[in-house]
């Protein structure tokens, strides 16, 4: 890869000579202006409004634009008349926890890379004291006229290198935020951590550009002859408002569900379900939800079980109450028996 930056990273006392190289690659595909009646290319001119002609590259300088419209010559000797200690040296000012950057500060993505022998047992060294530490460090570099601010860290076996925004390039998010007063309740939280836990995880490796390649394919279609290129059903995608948050949850999770099959099982272990809200109006009826039926099904043959079970407890009751009864009678009629035969045994004797 080639670099686009040589210098070296200040470590205290330590300097690492290093090149830097980018570490990311567009791949969008890219157009060119032309006149749409005949086809030819439409380019840009860098032309003098005082003189009105095109001017080359040489010819051309840089100026600050004033408040009043007037411009203040700037040359290259007075830039690098600057004191500018980073203009070829990423300078390590502190180490910090990873989780304190904010990622709203994150920029362009470069890969630094041992420039020489002698440079490869101080890079070894920093990026292994990198990687026990558990944290990045923060430096200052310059890069294409500007003092920039970057994060260090560890990626594999080498040491990567984010440009970071100064903290006063993060625009305040003053009203973005809805400003009227929501209530979000629990069932509705619930609905969305089930919808989440069945969305699951991704690997993004598996994740591609289908835009760029319907291009790339319009393009390959139309160099070989310009066929009839294939047409493409637009997604159906429900816009507008959201009438129902709760049933367009549900659906959500049923719908996810489904793209992820019967079987699929989630993080957790458990496979999420969707428990309908009684009362809540737009909550699945008997007649759109066979759910719904099977619940009322199965509660009917519960009461039909309890109404058995009483029943049969009560036939049961009254036969032991007859039982008894005609122990009692029996044990009655045993007694005046009894005692008839004692008063003639007495009179016997």
């Amino acid at each position: 890869m080639r670099s686009i930056w040589n210098g070296a990273i200040s470590f205290g006392l330590v300097s690492i000579p290093i090149k830097l190289v980018n570490a990311t690659e567009n791949h969008s595909v890219s157009f060119r202006q032309v006149h749409a009646a005949d086809g030819g290319r439409i380019r840009y001119r860098k032309v003098c409004e005082l003189e009105e002609k095109e001017v080359s590259q040489s010819e051309i300088g840089k100026a600050y634009e004033d408040a009043d419209g007037s411009m203040i010559p700037i040359t290259d000797e007075d830039l690098a008349a600057l004191p500018l200690p980073t203009a070829k040296t990423i300078e390590i000012v502190a180490f910090v926890p990873a989780s304190s950057i904010d990622p709203l500060q994150m920029d362009a993505a470069y890969y630094l890379s041992a420039n020489g022998v002698p440079a490869a047992k101080p890079y070894t060294l920093l990026r292994e004291a990198l990687k026990r530490s558990d944290r990045v460090a923060i430096a200052k570099f310059a890069l294409r006229g500007r003092e920039r601010l970057g994060m260090l860290r560890v990626v594999d076996d080498v040491i990567a290198m984010h440009g970071l925004l100064w903290p006063d390039e993060i625009r305040e998010p003053e009203g973005v935020a809805p400003q009227t007063d929501v209530a979000v309740r629990e069932a509705e939280l619930d609905l969305a951590d089930a919808l989440m836990n069945t969305l699951g995880e991704v690997d993004l490796d598996s994740l591609h550009d289908d835009y760029r390649e319907a291009v790339e394919s319009m393009i390959a279609a139309k160099v070989e002859g310009g066929g009839e290129l294939p047409e493409h059903a637009p997604a159906e995608r429900e816009g507008g408002k959201v009438i129902d948050l709760m049933a367009a949850l549900e659906s959500s999770v049923r719908a996810a569900q489904e793209a992820r099959g019967d079987g699929a099982e989630e993080p957790s272990g458990e496979k999420a379900r969707v428990t309908p809200i009684e009362g809540r109006r737009g909550a699945a009826s008997p007649k759109s939800s066979g759910g719904t039926k099977k619940s009322t099904s199965t509660t009917a043959k519960k009461t039909a079980a309890k109404k058995t079970a009483a029943k049969s407890a009560s036939t049961a009751a009254k036969k032991s109450a007859s039982r008894s009864t005609a122990k009692s009678t029996s044990s009655a009629e045993k007694k005046p028996a009894a005692k008839k035969s004692a008063q003639r045994k007495r009179s016997s004797a």
